[in-house]
């Protein structure tokens, strides 16, 4: 795709989050950026966050009027972030659901009707699922099979299913879509950085618990390279390598307790049902079947050699939250 086919007004849904904010700032910093950029979240920001040159927009994907916001701001690119990563307490999976699924299906719905040409999604590797026969590593051809029981793989799985039927039936919104490995950044916060941070690293037994890593840095830049060159295609987006889930809890110095995966199942189900966890036994196989992704098209096709590998990309979150006196590499 030559320059001048890349996208005069960007909107970025989920603006506010640690990605999308990174999207935005680098949007406007660049002189080939778009002319126009524009922030929708559910919230609008606080007034020391705003960026200039931003517009900003307060509203929901699930708006049926979605379609006259881009309109009206004569959006032909869209960056859809919003998606609910870590449920807060009075989260729902049909909450979950309606802006995971329902959300992207409204903001697909919604570029058709006003003429977007682009639209860039972040999926996740979890949208591979957690499973004892995923292949290793995964690459962008191997099926998509989520997992029910964990509502964040289950519904990247259902929205790339919305996708895919959308390119068959729409090939004039050209899609480009990353399958991102575990994010790690110095502000970053997920249920994957709180297992890292908890005194005992608690793993499977029998299990390596491989974890492929990327630098938040790392995936806002590859969203506006994308933009900016009017990419399309389906990239897993991860460091180099993985690392076990030992060998995270030996680098941060903690204790890693693998336990026998009944054992731990029954444990965490116990903990769910005392209403002490909001997890319950089905993170076992989050924890035993990681999805090792392949970068190799990332890095050959779509021209993006992530800053780390998933080894050195630990090290520089390691340094960063706990100091070089955390453990020893």
């Amino acid at each position: 795709m030559s320059p001048a086919e890349s996208a005069h007004s960007v909107l970025v849904t989920g603006a506010s989050g640690l990605v999308g904010r990174q999207v935005l700032a680098r949007l406007t910093a660049r002189e080939d950026g778009p002319e126009r950029v524009v922030a929708l979240d559910l919230r609008e920001p606080a007034a020391d966050a705003m960026h200039p040159g931003i517009t900003y927009e307060t509203g929901d994907i699930r708006d049926p009027g979605l379609a006259k916001l881009f309109e009206r701001h004569a959006v032909d690119a869209v960056v859809h972030l919003a998606a609910v990563v870590t449920p807060g307490p009075d989260s729902s999976r049909e909450l979950e659901y309606a802006i995971d699924v329902t959300g992207t299906q409204n903001v697909v719905e919604a570029c058709l009707a006003a003429g977007v040409s682009q639209i860039v999604y972040t999926s996740s590797g979890a949208a591979y699922g957690y499973h004892a026969d995923n292949p290793v590593p995964l690459r962008e051809t191997d099926p998509l099979r989520g997992q029910e029981a964990f509502a964040y793989a289950w519904h990247k799985r259902l929205a790339e299913e919305i996708l895919a039927r959308t390119r068959e039936e729409h090939p004039e919104l050209r899609q480009l879509i990353f399958r991102v490995g575990t994010i790690l950044g110095e502000r970053v916060a997920s249920p994957i950085t709180a297992l890292f941070e908890r005194p005992v690293v608690v793993g499977v037994s029998g299990s390596d618990a491989p974890f492929v890593l990327i630098w938040d840095e790392d995936v806002a830049d590859c969203i506006v390279k994308g933009l900016l060159e009017a990419r399309a295609g389906i990239f897993n987006l991860t460091g180099d390598g993985a690392l076990a889930l030992a060998d995270i809890a030996r680098r941060l110095g903690k204790p890693f307790l693998p336990l026998p995966a009944p054992v731990l199942r029954g444990a965490l189900s116990l903990l769910a049902r005392l209403g002490l966890s909001s997890r319950g036994g089905e993170q076992v196989d989050f924890l035993r079947y990681r999805p090792v992704l392949s970068n190799h098209a990332l890095v050959n096709d779509f021209g993006f050699t992530p800053r780390f590998t998933s080894e050195g990309c630990f090290e520089h979150y390691r340094a960063l939250r706990f100091g070089a006196a955390a453990g020893t590499a």
